[in-house]
């Protein structure tokens, strides 16, 4: 199957088809990013939990990771979450999500873990339907390809560097029904991994909103928020590029703090987050639920699960090189703070 995929790649002038170690090291930061994004919101559309998309989406990343050389699998999990009809009527709707893992194997037993949801939204109502939400052509490339190739560019690039602290490299399933996939993660750690885990890294949607935001969680304690959230802002700010935190206009969530994604299930568990988003947490209700200023572009200020919208020849069209822009930024802050998390050795 992978090899069929790379022949189909072929025109690309960087390609899906990472194999070579000294191929990550030659090209720009948020290259490898960036196709692997587009690559995933092309070919998988529609990746809502348990459908064909999404199963198919989960094996093309597992072989991705394998390539690389990684211990790699997928875990599947039984939930289900509330379908609303138009006379009302509610109805639980029975999903089958899968959930890859890739390891990559520190000299300490702690471990730092990166994650990006890899399904996309499914409807929750009849409404949802008539409003082109979610659905089979959903392409996901804000919500969440992006945050997916950067987790894998991040992998590539670290593969070969020796790292005190294990990494675990997370491709979550059922976000957009529930943080569905995070959940069944966390149940399935034991305490002493729990215990063992010293970061929970969230990357999503990260191409539409204004600019990036590195927000810890409400549990997070103030010496690693130092060491995560407030050293990734001095190494964008290093790079030249725009990011900040939460500002604390709205009291339900603090300054510096994170909201509403698959972090959130792992903050409440007591465990120190760091997410990564690109919003506008000083628009709308201030909750960053309003990712950029209303435009004609973005009527909402969102593209938020919107068919129309959250595709690439759209975002392509609408903030023309927002997307290349974006892989290589995020790229630019992670790695090198990956590697002090971690304490990469040379």
């Amino acid at each position: 199957m992978f090899s069929a995929l790379c022949r189909r790649l072929l025109p690309l002038a960087l390609g899906a088809c990472f194999t070579a170690s000294s191929f990550a090291a030659s090209v720009p930061a948020g290259a490898i990013a960036n196709q692997q994004a587009r690559y995933i919101a092309t070919y998988f559309p529609g990746r809502m939990t348990g459908s064909p998309a999404e199963m198919l989406s989960a094996d093309y990343v597992r072989q991705q990771f394998a390539l690389m050389g990684y211990e790699s699998d997928i875990r599947t999990f039984n939930s289900r979450y509330i379908y609303t009809s138009k006379d009302k009527r509610q109805n639980w709707h029975k999903v089958t999500g899968s959930t890859v893992i890739a390891a990559h194997e520190g000299k300490a037993s702690q471990q730092i873990i990166v994650m990006a949801h890899l399904d996309t939204y499914a409807p929750h109502s009849d409404a949802d339907t008539e409003n082109n939400l979610g659905g089979l052509t959903l392409q996901g490339i804000d919500d969440n390809a992006m945050g997916v190739g950067v987790m894998l560019e991040l992998a590539e690039r670290l593969k070969n560097i020796p790292t005190e602290y294990s990494i675990r490299f997370i491709a979550t399933s059922g976000e957009e029904e529930g943080k569905l996939g995070a959940d069944n993660l966390l149940k399935r750690m034991s305490a002493e991994e729990k215990k063992n885990t010293l970061l929970v890294i969230n990357l999503d949607n990260l191409v539409v909103g204004d600019k990036l935001y590195f927000n810890s969680g409400k549990s997070t304690p103030a010496s690693v928020r130092k060491l995560t959230r407030d050293r990734a802002l001095k190494i964008a700010h290093r790079h030249g590029i725009q990011a900040a935190i939460n500002p604390g206009l709205n009291a339900n969530y603090p300054k510096g703090t994170a909201c509403c994604n698959d972090a959130e299930v792992f903050d409440n568990a007591g465990i120190p987050v760091l997410s990564v988003e690109a919003t506008n947490w000083s628009l709308g209700k201030k909750d960053g639920f309003q990712q950029r200023a209303k435009t004609r572009s973005f009527p909402d200020g969102t593209s938020w699960h919107n068919v129309r919208l959250d595709n690439l020849q759209y975002i392509d069209k609408a903030l023309p090189g927002r997307i290349e822009h974006r892989g290589r930024d995020v790229v630019n802050i992670m790695l090198p703070l990956m590697k002090e998390l971690a304490k990469a050795g040379k």
